[in-house]
């Protein structure tokens, strides 16, 4: 496609994989089969959207998108950082209680399980080094600074995304949906500015061809159908946000209150450079958008963003915690089925060019 589509990471697993891992432990080889089943048939439902660059579903996921990687570590607790969300449900990330810090399992792994069942791209979603930042406590760890975890941090990401990357990864998703949160836990901006600074040093140590092929994802969050900062405007985060040293952007759009208010702050900060992929799917309004409607939205967007630099994605992933039923993976694939072909209605309108 010359506008390109991609999703953004997950999609629901089937009940019964959900019921195994609450109510089972570790991996047992039932659960390891389940898993393995909802892998090959979440790429067969990818692959018959027509969707060009797939994921696993982030079916093998521990828990959530966030926590994947340190999730069973024995120095920590999980009473650590909470993300209240609007629907008054409550997430927590781990709480580091002694050093060394290091990640539990690397995100390439997936792509190994991945490769058994597709030829086609697979897309790679990471978490970012400031959403895990926030598991070193206020307090200082006896033996273990801050600056200490920092470099450990920023080491085993940078080690994720290039292992990713020699997996043949298509492209490498950095999850950053803590950026909205920021401005609202902290509206001087401080705390934004500090997350940016902190992924920046890692993104630093990545060639440009590296680069080349890692982007960022924000969103106001996505659970159980509600959102943790949709009210905090966009204006407060993507002059920041651009400042990233990666490529693509993948910027939730199709369930804010004014696209065009967000689209003219993007077409004021983008850099030349800098790919926008546009959601135009919204995983946690039930409605399921036509072609025609997300055809509509690929046209408003072509209006501030110029058709080389514009692609389309879903505004999150469509479970990003594991036990999140709120959505059927029938409806998730509808989405996806309609942004694909969306996409390619708005090519053939925008003549794949200006």
């Amino acid at each position: 496609m010359r506008i390109p589509t991609e999703p953004i990471g997950s999609i629901p697993r089937p009940p019964e994989l959900i019921q195994e891992f609450m109510t089972g432990s570790g991996e047992n080889p039932k659960l390891t089969a389940l898993y393995d089943e909802a892998v090959r048939d979440t790429i067969a439902r990818f692959e018959a959207t027509g969707s060009p660059v797939i994921t696993d579903g982030e079916q093998r996921k521990y828990h959530n998108f966030w926590t994947y990687c340190v999730q069973g570590l024995s120095n920590t607790d999980p009473e650590g950082f909470k993300i209240p969300f609007v629907a008054g449900h409550v997430r927590r990330m781990l709480r580091l209680v002694k050093g060394p810090f290091r990640y539990q399992r690397y995100a390439d792994v997936y792509i190994d399980f991945a490769k058994r069942y597709t030829k086609l791209p697979i897309k790679q979603a990471v978490i970012s080094p400031s959403a895990l930042s926030l598991m070193y406590p206020a307090d200082p760890l006896p033996g273990y600074s801050r600056d200490e975890f920092i470099t450990d941090l920023l080491n085993e990401h940078v080690t994720e995304i290039r292992r990713c990357l020699q997996k043949g990864a298509h492209c490498v998703q950095i999850d950053f949906t803590e950026g909205r949160l920021a401005i609202k836990i902290d509206p001087s901006g401080n705390l934004l500015n500090s997350f940016i600074d902190l992924n920046n040093l890692a993104l630093s140590r990545l060639t440009a061809e590296e680069r080349a092929r890692i982007g960022v994802h924000t969103c106001p969050g996505g659970d159980l159908d509600s959102t943790h900062s949709a009210d905090v405007d966009y204006a407060e985060l993507l002059p920041s946000l651009f400042e990233l040293k990666v490529t693509n952007f993948y910027i939730a759009l199709a369930g804010e209150q004014d696209r065009p208010h967000v689209l003219k702050i993007i077409r004021e900060y983008m850099k030349p450079a800098q790919r926008i992929f546009v959601g135009v799917v919204a995983p946690i309004n039930p409605y399921i958008e036509t072609p025609e409607e997300i055809c509509e939205r690929i046209i408003e967007a072509a209006n501030y963003i110029p058709i080389d630099q514009l692609g389309t994605t879903d505004d999150c992933g469509f479970s990003p915690f594991c036990d999140d039923i709120s959505t059927t993976r029938d409806t998730a694939f509808a989405k996806i089925r309609a942004r694909v072909q969306g996409t390619s209605l708005a090519e053939k309108f925008l003549g794949g060019g200006r």
